[in-house]
């Protein structure tokens, strides 16, 4: 009798064990004709989103890498209802092909679902600190959507996703995640997922969620508490000037000593005047540059002579281009050949300080003055000067811009009409917000 019972039970076993491999091999084959289908002509979203529901991760995956990849406004609804996925790959994917959506090319130069790699549950993804990717402000994201990523950031499993998911609420200016974001930093206490958020709270750019991070301006990570500090620049939460000045006077190295310095020249108060004089002469170049920035938005006459010094002598570009920012704030408006003004729309054409001098220039183009002397420069302007001072009007520019950038948006090179009406559709999405 025990022998019989044992031989049923073996049979029973075999027979379980057979079935499993059949319904693997059988997931396998359906993940196969779905990637395969996903890359045909004829492949359609509506078939794809059947595969959504499917038992299988593998299968899943393809459908939602199909889905992304077919794109438009089709895609929306089965990627937000991928967003609920349990698998933190498909989560990743459809969080990538929404932002692809509204940022057309994001899922072969900004997408974090490549390379992927599988350990068990976990999944691991790249990710760098080149995240300065953002939608331009005329264009306007689906409320479902925000409301999606939020709830991945707020509640997925992999860190990873919710990681992704913030960065994606940065890159579409999700402001009604914000609650998710900071709720989500509180509770994860992961670093790419804080790290992320900070850079979304950045891009979003609402000041009344500066006090909330605070506590992060001690962090023990440099990598955090150096983006914390920023962030309360960006956000000018003058009431952690305290806080920054303390990170100023306990910074444990260069990294987070340049941070919090360049958080008190993002909102400079004449209480720290004396702190920023004293860092004019450092023998670190950063530091120098931000004491000379600081200086430039408090707008002291007496300082004056102190950044002409910086701008004369200083044998460093990041100085003396903070210099030249200040010179111009306090009225040195001429465009000569080796003024201050000519030099910071010159360093546009400066792969490696482009990036410094256009946000020196938006922020002095506020003033209408400087606008009417940058107006004249484009006529002769290389490429990049122009494209650069497009971004420039784009973000600063009043109705004296537009003559001027439509002007460029019919300039025989392409690059630089694009960018004219890039920024024509910019300035007037910006105006008419008030």
């Amino acid at each position: 009798m025990f022998v019989k019972t044992s031989l049923v039970a073996l049979a029973v076993a075999l027979a379980i064990g057979i079935q499993a491999q059949d319904t693997q091999a059988d997931a396998k084959d359906r993940a196969k004709q779905v990637r395969e289908y996903a890359k045909s002509d004829g492949a359609t979203i509506d078939k794809l989103s059947t595969y959504l529901s499917d038992p299988d991760i593998d299968v899943r995956i393809e459908a939602v890498k199909g889905i992304a990849e077919i794109g438009g406004a089709a895609s929306l609804d089965p990627l937000v209802r991928a967003l609920g996925d349990n698998d933190p790959e498909v989560q990743m994917r459809a969080t990538d092909g929404l932002v692809n959506f509204y940022l057309p090319g994001y899922l072969q130069k900004g997408g974090l679902t490549a390379p992927f790699r599988r350990a068990g549950s976990a999944i691991k993804s790249h990710f760098t600190d080149t995240n300065d990717q953002v939608i331009a402000p005329y264009v306007e994201v689906r409320p479902d959507v925000i409301m999606g990523l939020g709830k991945v950031v707020r509640g997925a499993s992999s860190m990873h996703a919710r990681a992704n998911a913030a960065r994606a609420i940065g890159i579409l200016r999700g402001r009604a995640a914000i609650p998710d974001l900071l709720r989500t930093m509180r509770s994860s206490k992961d670093d790419e997922v804080m790290y992320e958020s900070l850079i979304a709270l950045q891009k979003i750019h609402d000041p009344t969620v500066a006090p909330q991070i605070t506590w992060m301006l001690h962090d023990l990570s440099d990598r955090i508490q150096v983006t914390a500090l920023e962030t309360t620049g960006l956000l000018q939460n003058r009431a952690a000037l305290p806080d920054v000045r303390d990170a100023l006077d306990h910074a444990h190295n260069a990294k987070v000593r340049r941070a919090a310095l360049e958080a008190l020249a993002l909102m400079p108060d004449d209480s720290v005047h004396g702190i920023l004089v004293s860092y004019l002469t450092d023998k670190d170049d950063a530091l120098r540059a931000s004491a000379a920035e600081g200086l430039a938005r408090l707008k002291n006459s007496s300082d004056l002579p102190a950044l002409e010094r910086i701008f004369n002598q200083d044998k460093k570009t990041a100085p003396r281009l903070a210099a030249a920012f200040g010179m111009v704030a306090m009225g040195r408006r001429e465009t000569t050949e080796f003024s201050p003004l000519r030099y910071l729309v010159n360093q546009l054409n400066s792969v490696g300080y482009r990036d410094t001098a256009k946000p020196y220039l938006t922020e002095l183009a506020r003033d209408p003055a400087v606008r009417s002397a940058i107006y004249p420069l484009l006529q002769s302007a290389s490429r990049d000067e122009k494209t650069g001072l497009a971004d420039v009007l784009a973000r600063s520019g009043g109705a004296d811009s537009v003559p001027y950038l439509q002007t460029m948006s019919h300039d025989p090179d392409t690059t630089v009409a694009e960018a004219g009406m890039r920024a024509l559709r910019t300035l007037q999405a910006r105006t008419s917000r008030g």
